[in-house]
């Protein structure tokens, strides 16, 4: 008997048990939206967007992941030797709501180094996982009032008239800073995304 390839599936649409659970299920989220920590240094941000498809459309049952730096540049890895002085792991999870919407509570990024040691400025790697796609997409989020994003080597290699597609607007809410971030994944303005 001659067995056949298995067949590509897509990476979504998600069961929420299990991959965003946020307390809705009776055990402990490993995971979820608010990545901050008692002992994390830094400003306190929240990051709030939308997923929306070429259409316009929300994507209502996509899911997020996010990785990051902490305040000093430093990321939770054993690949930064550099020493750490929090329990902030840099890594946080949620889906998209009926409008396509996604919250994530953290704290703002440090530079960190790039090719060549060069600086990086502040920012937050992307991943995005939803209906239809074979594979996730990688984007990052740039922070609008970084002066650390006009030397960024990566931001650098993006068309000047696409970059906007990356950086997070900032407004304040209640006191707080928030960054706003919508995601197109494809049509008019569409997010850059990176191939890794």
């Amino acid at each position: 008997m001659t067995l056949g390839i298995t067949p590509s599936q897509t990476v979504g649409p998600y069961f929420a048990y299990g991959l965003t659970p946020n307390g809705r299920y009776d055990w402990k989220d490993t995971f979820g939206n608010d990545l901050v920590t008692p002992d994390a240094d830094g400003e306190r941000i929240r990051i709030e967007g939308r997923i929306i498809d070429g259409d316009g459309v929300p994507i209502t049952d996509s899911m997020l992941e996010i990785w990051q730096a902490d305040a000093q540049g430093r990321y939770a890895n054993p690949a930064d030797p550099r020493p750490r002085n929090s329990t902030f792991q840099g890594f946080g999870r949620t889906g998209t709501d009926a409008e396509g919407r996604f919250v994530f509570e953290t704290i703002k990024p440090g530079p960190v180094p790039g090719p060549d040691d060069t600086p990086q400025a502040p920012h937050i790697l992307v991943a995005v996982f939803a209906r239809g796609m074979l594979r996730q997409s990688y984007t990052r989020i740039y922070f609008a009032d970084e002066p650390g994003n006009a030397a960024d080597p990566i931001l650098a290699l993006v068309p000047e008239e696409r970059r906007a597609t990356l950086i997070a607007a900032k407004s304040v809410q209640n006191g707080h800073p928030v960054y706003t971030f919508d995601i197109r994944m494809q049509g008019d303005a569409e997010t850059v995304f990176f191939e890794i």
